[in-house]
């Protein structure tokens, strides 16, 4: 068995799909308002944790009983990730995230959910659970992505190294000398990894401090960066050499390559999973022109078959959250919250808005209900019928409305996820 089948086997352990709708016609539901994530990101994609175990051990430790991780392009850590869940009574959800290039906004110079790259946008997809026995298709959408990141890192590895040298500090860094710090970091598997610019910058900014008294540091990294450093702490360092070298226009920026927006909804389909439009609001200021207004935001992911969406509440005031989420929810869409987790910052597990102020009780319980309708399709999905959306990414033929759909699916995932719970106690 491999390690991806054994972390959707966590779901075609909960028993056949008739006996849960049955079990959900007769009110089988968790009691209360369950704490709800569903999108973290777990090593070795850049994270603020160390290991899987540490994130599924701080979620039980803070009462969050739903979990979905969104890891990009491989995986693997997904059977630990189901295990670990298992043995801590937390329901584990399982996704992907893919960024795609939209060429017309690029020229348009439309900036959508990435505001510093116009045309760029993040999509992820929800309840996949098809990524053990991938179609020729799959595989070779996937291994396009993962070739092009990978000749993308490694030229951007050489540049920093050049870069560094040649203004006085030989790092001696290659690709594969960044891959072993992800793997000595996280105690994973070299095929697992699949390097970020944050990885970049951390191996860069290490090598840095473990080479250059502390009293030195400032003025060798304005030397490096060819500009005054303000920086003196790890994570913020990082950041310099990410902005200072990195991005556009910078002397180490090596050209992007994504696949397109087409391409990327038809893996996520081909996983069997939810193509879901990932919302920054005002995580940007001003909100990227594609988000704004919402109701326009909302046409454009309907005219494109997009039927849920996801907001990362720490980005947003309460006030925009609200009327984001909102309006998506009664126009039709799912709407589900996550923490990403994709900076070594170690905020709550639950979601909270910018600068920590909690999240409206009202919006809790459509992103409670959004994680059920991901937990209901990622278990139909394992046990072979038609979830959330078919094969082709449209919303399930077998329900008239989305707001009949949105509510069996809702109905369905709060009894798969009750089952759960009772099979599974923790440990």
């Amino acid at each position: 068995m491999s390690q991806t089948q054994k972390a959707t086997d966590v779901m075609r352990s909960l028993g056949g799909v008739e006996d849960l709708q049955n079990a959900a016609a007769a009110g089988l539901a968790p009691q209360g308002q369950l704490k709800a994530n569903a999108h973290i990101h777990l090593p070795p994609n850049f994270s603020a944790f160390q290991t899987t175990r540490q994130a599924v051990e701080l979620a039980d430790e803070q009462g969050v009983r739903v979990l979905g991780a969104g890891n990009y392009y491989d995986y693997s850590v997904y059977a630990e990730f189901a295990e670990l869940c298992r043995q801590r009574g937390i329901f584990p959800l399982f996704g992907t995230e893919i960024i795609a290039l939209i060429d017309e906004l690029v020229e348009g110079g439309v900036k959508i959910n990435d505001p510093g790259n116009p045309g760029k946008m993040y999509i992820c997809g929800k309840g996949i659970s098809l990524f053990d026995d991938m179609t020729p298709r799959a595989a070779e959408l996937l291994d396009t992505i993962r070739q092009s990141d990978r000749g993308r890192m490694a030229a951007m590895i050489d540049k920093l190294a050049e870069t560094f040298k040649a203004r006085g500090f030989d790092t001696a860094l290659d690709e594969a000398a960044v891959i072993d710090m992800v793997v000595k970091r996280h105690g994973c598997d070299r095929d697992a990894v699949y390097l970020q610019e944050r990885h970049l910058a951390q191996a860069f900014q290490e090598t840095l401090f473990a080479n250059v008294p502390a009293d030195k540091r400032i003025e060798t990294l304005s030397r490096i960066l060819d500009a005054p450093a303000k920086a003196e702490d790890a994570v913020a360092v990082q950041g310099e050499i990410r902005s200072g070298l990195m991005k556009a226009g910078k002397c180490c920026f090596v050209e992007e390559s994504f696949v397109n927006f087409d391409q990327a909804v038809e893996l996520i389909v081909a996983f069997g999973g939810i193509p879901c439009y990932p919302t920054l609001a005002d995580g940007a200021s001003p909100i990227c022109d594609y988000e704004a207004p919402v109701e326009k935001l909302i046409d454009t992911l309907k005219q494109n078959n997009i039927h849920c969406a996801e907001v990362i509440p720490l980005r947003n005031a309460p006030d925009v959250l609200r009327r984001y989420v909102k309006a998506m929810r009664e126009a039709g869409l799912v709407v589900t919250a996550g923490t990403e987790h994709n900076t070594l910052d170690m905020p709550a597990i639950e979601p909270t808005c910018l600068n920590e102020q909690p999240v409206p009780e009202d919006l809790k319980e459509i992103f409670l209900e959004g994680a059920y309708v991901v937990a209901a399709h990622q278990f139909l999905v394992c046990n072979g019928q038609c979830g959330f959306v078919d094969a082709a990414g449209c919303p399930n033929p077998a329900y008239a409305t989305a707001e009949k759909r949105i509510a069996a699916m809702a109905k369905l995932g709060a009894a798969v996820i009750q089952k759960f719970f009772k099979d599974n106690t923790p440990q």
